[in-house]
C-alpha cells in the first residue's frame, strides 16, 4: 500500500456559509476521527487531494495528514467521502487515525481482469456479481483492488469469493460461496420472444375501456 502525504489547515469557521466559501476558494472541510478524543476539524486544498485520489485506484488510501500548528503528523485513512450528485466534486471528507500494527476491517472494490473463454469462445455474457468484499488485515497490506482473473472461465462456470488469491496478506470475510463472477449462456431468440398469452394490448384496451366509461358516468 502506498502512502501520501498531505497538508491541511486548522478550520474554525463551521456551518454551510462557511463551507460554501471554503468551497469557492478551492477549499473542503474535512474531519481527523481518533480514539479517545473529539473529532479535529480540518480543510485541505481540493486540488492536492485530487491529484492524490488520481494517483490510487480507489479509495481506500493512507495518508500522512500534516495538519499545520500541529507538532506531529496524522496517519489516517478515508473513512468516509462525499462528493456532489451531479459534478463529483469532493465536499467532506472523514479520516480516522490508524494504527499501523493494528488490523483494520475495509471494503474493497473487485475488479475484473482478462476475456472469458466461454464469452470469447462460447459468446457467453460475463456477469460482474460481487463487486466489493469485505477483508481484515494490516493498514500496511491493505489492497486498493482485489484484480481476478477471469479468462479461465467457460460458458455456465462461476468464480467465487473462496477462488480469490490473498497471499496471506489479507483475509476476506465474506461466505466464500458468495459468487464473484459467472459467464451465463447467451439467450435463445425463444427466450427473447413474449411468451404465448403475454401480449399487453389487450390490457391497455380494457383500461382505457373503463376509463371511457368512468368519463361517461361524470357527465
Amino acid at each position: 500500500m502506498k502512502e501520501t502525504k498531505l497538508t491541511a489547515k486548522m478550520r474554525t469557521a463551521k456551518g454551510k456559509a462557511a463551507s460554501g466559501r471554503m468551497r469557492r476558494e478551492g477549499w473542503f472541510p474535512a474531519v481527523v476521527y481518533g480514539a479517545g478524543r473529539p473529532g479535529l476539524d480540518v480543510q485541505l486544498n481540493a486540488h492536492d487531494f485530487v491529484m492524490v485520489l488520481r494517483d490510487h485506484h480507489s479509495e481506500n488510501l493512507i495518508v500522512d495528514l500534516a495538519v499545520e500548528g500541529q507538532e506531529k503528523p496524522y496517519k489516517v485513512m478515508v473513512k468516509a467521502m462525499q462528493h456532489h450528485p451531479l459534478n463529483g466534486r469532493v465536499l467532506h471528507v472523514d479520516f480516522c487515525e490508524i494504527n499501523m500494527s493494528k488490523k483494520i476491517k475495509i471494503r474493497v472494490p473487485v475488479e475484473l481482469k482478462g476475456e472469458a473463454t466461454g464469452v470469447v469462445n462460447g459468446g457467453g455474457l460475463l456477469e460482474h456479481v460481487l463487486r466489493e468484499v469485505n477483508v481484515e488485515c494490516l493498514p500496511g497490506d491493505m489492497p486498493e483492488e482485489i484484480a481476478v482473473d477471469v479468462s479461465g472461465l467457460e460458458l455456465g462456470a462461476t468464480l467465487h469469493v473462496k477462488d480469490i488469491a490473498t497471499d496471506g496478506k489479507f483475509e476476506i470475510l465474506d461466505d466464500g460461496e458468495l459468487v464473484v463472477a459467472a459467464v451465463a449462456a447467451p439467450r435463445t431468440a425463444e427466450e427473447e420472444a413474449p411468451a404465448e398469452g403475454e401480449a399487453t394490448a389487450p390490457e391497455v384496451i380494457t383500461e382505457k375501456k373503463a376509463d371511457d366509461e368512468e368519463k361517461a358516468e361524470k357527465k
